[in-house]
């Protein structure tokens, strides 16, 4: 195993480390304005939402590692305390890529990367147009972190308008995550879309789920069944009783004749398969078989 303490590290090989492993991170493409009212939009990947009573919304525009300057946004912010949180959908990520280029102070990103822009109903700053969901926001307060290059400055942000596009809602007006196909920041020059990899995950009960640590020894140490089935396995209130069991195993004893004769093994592969398709229920009765 590589152990590294940061200070042996330069800043950017550091940095290079650290966005690798924290990662995917969402993204705030955010649209400020100047002292003059000129516009300035840029991505940031240190980004994530806090608190929703009140809805504060995070983001940290870092000095340059390179040089030590300070970007526009952060300049911006500190004169304007106002911003908008554009959310990235993949439709738009290399539009967005490209504003990130660092053109010089007072060059318009959105003329620059082909956006649109949107009035907004309260801040000063203007919305993306092609964002699915624009967050109107007001600065409450900018924390620097330090004073040389790489350190970040959190802008925290409070929510007073939010817009969202009819395409990427349900019918009962919650969000569609698939429809809204955002895409994060990882390492380098790695992105992540997040449609493809989505799945699901049952909540731990609001009862007490029983643990892996109640589980039987042979279930608990198994060979086979991996630590993502052993927590889906623990999630449950109480195991099947053992009229349950018995029924279920007549059940499919057409399907598999040899169930009660099958070794640990084999019964915990087959509730493998089962829990592969989230049936929790039909695997642990297979186990306690």
């Amino acid at each position: 195993m590589l152990s590294i303490e940061p200070k042996s590290l330069s800043t950017p090989k550091l940095q290079a480390y650290l966005q690798s492993a924290i990662a995917p991170r969402p993204i705030a493409f955010a649209s400020t304005v100047d002292a003059e009212g000129r516009p300035n939009l840029s991505p940031f990947s240190f980004f994530n939402i806090f608190s929703s009573n009140p809805p504060l919304l995070v983001f940290s525009p870092a000095r340059r590692v390179r040089d030590n300057t300070t970007k526009d946004t952060l300049d911006n912010v500190l004169t304007v305390k106002e911003v908008v949180i554009n959310v990235v959908s993949y439709d738009m990520v290399q539009q967005v890529s490209l504003s990130s280029t660092e053109y010089p102070k007072g060059v318009n990103e959105f003329e620059k990367a082909g956006f649109t822009m949107l009035a907004s109903d309260l801040v000063k700053p203007a919305r993306v147009a092609e964002s699915p969901i624009q967050m109107e926001c007001l600065v409450k307060d900018v924390i620097s972190l330090g004073t040389e290059g790489g350190a970040g400055n959190l802008v925290l942000c409070e929510v007073v308008k939010m817009h969202i596009i009819e395409d990427v809602l349900n019918n009962d007006e919650s969000i569609n995550q698939e429809a809204l196909d955002l895409v994060a920041r990882c390492g380098g020059s790695y992105y992540s879309r997040a449609k493809p990899g989505f799945f699901e995950i049952p909540k731990p009960l609001s009862t007490l789920g029983i643990g892996v640590d109640a589980m039987p020894d042979e279930v608990k140490n198994s060979m086979i069944l991996t630590g993502n089935d052993l927590g889906m396995l623990g999630n449950v209130e109480k195991l099947p009783s053992a009229e349950d069991v018995e029924a279920f195993i007549k059940n499919i004893s057409e399907r598999y004749p040899n169930i009660k004769e099958a070794t640990h093994r084999e019964k915990h592969k087959l509730a493998q398969n089962y829990l592969s398709y989230g049936d929790v229920d039909s695997a642990w009765k297979i186990l306690l078989s």
